[in-house]
């Protein structure tokens, strides 16, 4: 172990849990509109934030009712982290919604539709509805009923449009995980702890998932 271990057990050690969910939803965010996909949703953590934004919404109602002068600076400081998180949790929700609006049948099933949190696949779902009457309006109902669907794979080809899984992206070791296999070249990367490399999403997205590496 040496001094950066050390130090990040001391961090996680003192740091308060409403700090550190507040890192980790950032370092979220930043990933989530960075990966070309959907990335899995942190249902525990939006969870605990939310809960802790509804405590600060009560404490803000009941400190400007009593209008209290010594207040008031403590006040202005809760409104404005309230007001950071709020930014972070949205963004985060659009950066989502709008990977969901790109590819709506490719997150309607298997494994990609167990990314989505439970109002994401009631949104996915409305989205799909609306999207189907609008094309079936438009053209669709003019084709043949065989010739309707939107996501048919026959001749083996699907309709289905996907993330682009070979989209470059910015990474960085957050401890060492050994060697990754560069796709379309003949070379590996020996990943060390700290390397920053640019590398397809297709290479590193397992490990981005197991947190061997994050994404920047």
């Amino acid at each position: 172990m040496d001094i950066d271990d050390i130090l990040a057990d001391l961090d996680a050690a003192t740091v308060p849990q409403e700090t550190l969910d507040i890192q980790l939803l950032t370092r979220l965010w930043v990933a989530e509109r960075v990966a070309p996909e959907l990335l899995v949703w942190p249902d525990d953590l939006i969870s605990r934030i939310t809960e802790r934004m509804s405590a600060q919404v009560e404490l803000i109602e009941e400190q400007t009712a009593t209008m209290d002068p010594k207040s008031s600076f403590g006040l202005i400081v809760l409104q404005t982290e309230m007001e950071r998180v709020k930014f972070l949790v949205r963004s985060y929700l659009r950066a989502r919604l709008a990977k969901v609006d790109a590819h709506p049948l490719y997150y309607n099933e298997g494994e990609p539709a167990g990314r989505l949190s439970v109002e994401e696949k009631q949104y996915l779902t409305a989205h799909q509805t609306l999207l189907e009457a609008h094309y079936g309006a438009s053209f669709l109902g003019q084709f043949p009923a065989q010739l309707q669907r939107m996501d048919d794979p026959a001749g083996g080809i699907s309709m289905v449009e996907t993330p682009d899984a070979e989209r470059a992206v910015f990474v960085r070791a957050l401890r060492d995980a050994g060697l990754v296999r560069m796709p379309g070249r003949d070379e590996s990367w020996d990943v060390k702890r700290g390397d920053v490399r640019v590398v397809r999403w297709s290479a590193v997205r397992d490990l981005v998932e197991i947190g061997d590496l994050e994404l920047i």
